[in-house]
């Protein structure tokens, strides 16, 4: 299983959120490149970057401290937030990105999305609430299941789903292991879990219901998980 150590960028910063709420932001690093070696250090191949500010702004809004990470790091990166056009996805692949992730315009424009996956490595975001799929950062809730836009990207040549449970995100009361396994049957695509996740028990549940993935966000930054741990478990599984 790959876990993926993530940084929220928010004005500049290394920031965890509570349910994806913006007044929730608590400040872990003014340096977030600091962060990303850190988790290289490790053991880490990747981390999972998110614009916070351009989820809500539909458009890049922390392009400084993601060229920094790139510039100071070797692990693979993944980003998502604000990502809406083909020149914003171009630009963040010549920077060095390794693949992109598409959110809520995966809600409002598959058709893009598809068009996209067959041209680059993107990765699509399934964010839900009680099983319906959230948009916009997690401001608005749509009327579509998250299993249905799954489906929908089953043979779409996607890389992966990255799915959240925005209840639980940021909140360490365990991971949704039951949502992914759903996710991941629907699209039978690699599903990486994704909010809640507290410590090794999380860890353990997810390699054993067989998940590709699982995103580590607030665990580490508040130590309830030994990441060096984590990667040596889900290697070794």
């Amino acid at each position: 299983m790959t876990i993926l150590p993530a940084i929220d960028l928010k004005d500049g910063k290394a920031v965890r959120l509570s349910k994806g709420l913006m007044e929730s932001a608590k400040i872990y690093s003014d340096e977030p490149w600091q962060v990303a070696k850190r988790f290289e250090e490790l053991g880490s191949e990747w981390v999972h970057l998110v614009d916070l500010n351009g989820a809500f702004a539909g458009k890049p809004e922390n392009l400084e401290q993601i060229k920094q990470i790139r510039e100071h790091c070797n692990l693979k990166l993944e980003l998502g937030g604000g990502i809406r056009d083909e020149e914003t996805i171009k630009m963040y692949l010549e920077l060095g990105i390794d693949r992109l992730i598409l959110g809520s315009i995966a809600v409002k424009d598959a058709q893009f999305v598809k068009d996209m996956a067959a041209k680059y490595p993107i990765v699509v975001g399934i964010d839900a609430i009680d099983g319906m799929v959230a948009v916009e950062g997690w401001a608005e809730t749509s009327d579509m299941k998250a299993t249905d836009l799954a489906k929908e990207f089953a043979d779409a040549g996607v890389e992966a789903i990255i799915c959240t449970d925005v209840g639980r995100d940021g909140m360490m009361t365990g991971v949704n292991v039951d949502f992914t396994v759903e996710i991941a049957k629907a699209s039978g695509l690699e599903t990486i879990a994704s909010g809640g996740l507290k410590d090794m028990t999380d860890i353990h549940a997810l390699i054993d219901a067989g998940v590709d993935g699982t995103i580590v966000g607030k665990a580490f930054y508040e130590g309830t998980l030994d990441l060096e741990e984590a990667f040596k478990v889900a290697n070794a599984r």
